[in-house]
């Protein structure tokens, strides 16, 4: 990675805190940290469960007798990637 692509995380991440460190009080709170870290999250979701769609299929299309245990692993794959997402909805909206 760049120094440049780290800075930008460095940053995201900074604005991405604070919906981490809320306290019971909902009043006021300032809601776009949190709206920032669900994009980032569903985004990189979305890149990471197509990588793995598609690494999938080109194994099937390389090893068709393997087809049902690359499919296993694929559905596997994808509940974990897409736990990712959940996990940060659930934090935001706290």
């Amino acid at each position: 990675m760049t120094v440049r692509n780290i800075l930008i995380l460095m940053v995201l991440m900074m604005i991405a805190v604070p919906t981490f460190a809320q306290t019971g009080s909902t009043a006021g709170t300032f809601v776009l940290p949190g709206a920032f870290a669900m994009a980032i999250a569903s985004g990189l979701c979305a890149l990471a469960q197509g990588k793995a769609i598609s690494a999938s299929v080109e194994g099937i299309a390389r090893n068709p007798g393997a087809a049902g245990a690359i499919r296993i692993l694929l559905i596997l794959g994808l509940a974990f990637i897409e736990s990712l997402a959940l996990f940060t909805l659930i934090n935001v909206g706290k």
